[in-house]
């Protein structure tokens, strides 16, 4: 049987949506996959750089703290984003910091018993241990529903109807975080 030339082969989402340029199984040329792959990689940055801006000083870290919670986001990221192309779905993607735990997070950091801790170096380490915690059990939860392929049962009676509003409803309870004056006139609106 001799082999199909890429030329050859049928591409027929390409062919059913024409404003693509490539299709799943075709490639960039080296020159922009490097330029893509830098742009995918300014937008991890953005995102590895802003979740510990926003929670390192509620913990009571310092400047050091904070660039230490960076790096080590960002060698993660990168620790992630490898085994992800070598053995997960093997698409090039960065997996990097989720803003999904921002919450779960701001409400370890806003407990009682470690705002009680006086000391703010102690007052972040302890808080980096309940996170770390927090996140191993949260994630190990993911990993079994993931596999045991349980989520996928469950989803079938999620309706977007559904999901929407409470999309929604933690947008907007973010909202307030990130643009504060606009925060404080949607709690108005909701008000009247």
């Amino acid at each position: 049987m001799s082999e199909v030339k890429p030329e050859e082969m049928s591409h027929p989402a390409m062919e059913q949506l024409q404003g693509f340029e490539y299709c799943i199984d075709s490639n960039p040329p080296w020159g922009e996959a490097i330029i893509l792959g830098f742009q995918h990689y300014i937008l991890a940055l953005g995102t590895a750089v802003m979740i510990p801006a926003v929670l390192v000083p509620m913990m009571g870290g310092s400047d050091g703290d904070r660039v230490r919670v960076v790096q080590t986001l960002l060698f993660v990221t990168g620790i992630n984003t490898l085994l992800q192309s070598l053995f997960g779905t093997r698409l090039p993607t960065v997996i990097g910091g989720s803003y999904a735990f921002v919450i779960p997070v701001m409400a370890i950091v806003q407990d009682s018993s470690l705002a009680a801790i006086p000391d703010d170096h102690e007052r972040f380490l302890q808080s980096m241990r309940a996170i770390q915690g927090a996140l191993i059990v949260s994630s190990s939860i993911q990993i079994i529903l993931g596999y045991s392929q349980l989520w996928g049962i469950f989803s079938r009676f999620f309706s977007p109807l559904g999901m929407a509003p409470v999309v929604a409803l933690l947008g907007f309870g973010l909202f307030e975080r990130g643009f504060p004056v606009l925060g404080d006139a949607l709690r108005l609106a909701c008000q009247c």
